[in-house]
């Protein structure tokens, strides 16, 4: 019955647009979706590239998600790497856990996991 995902969302705290803007769209590219009027009013942004689309919404009692994370394809995962890091992101491989699949993870300004692998 389902048959495909609309977006995932990470909560992140007021305010911190910018700070947002600069690590979806700056470091990793995505471009900002405009949020419904009736949303925008409540903070947070909304970022797309490909078929991933990502929305972050404020949350009053921010904590970042540790462990659930969404996981993003990318088509140059060292390429990434290489600019995350440069950024100052921490970025931890961990190849050879899933045979077949390069992946690293990272946090978000926000503390958020983000995960990426090679499409």
């Amino acid at each position: 019955m389902i048959t495909g995902v609309d977006h995932v969302q990470l909560a992140m705290p007021r305010g911190r647009e910018d700070s947002a803007r600069a690590f979806y769209a700056g470091l990793l590219g995505m471009t900002e979706l405009a949020k419904p009027p009736a949303l925008a009013v409540r903070g947070g942004c909304w970022f797309a590239s490909g078929s991933a689309v990502l929305h972050l919404g404020v949350e009053e009692r921010f904590a970042p998600a540790r462990k659930a994370h969404p996981a993003l394809l990318v088509d140059d995962l060292d390429g990434l790497f290489a600019v995350l890091t440069g950024a100052g992101h921490a970025c931890v491989r961990a190849d050879g856990e899933i045979p077949g699949i390069r992946r690293f993870h990272t946090d978000d300004p926000f503390g958020n996991r983000v995960e990426f692998q090679q499409a």
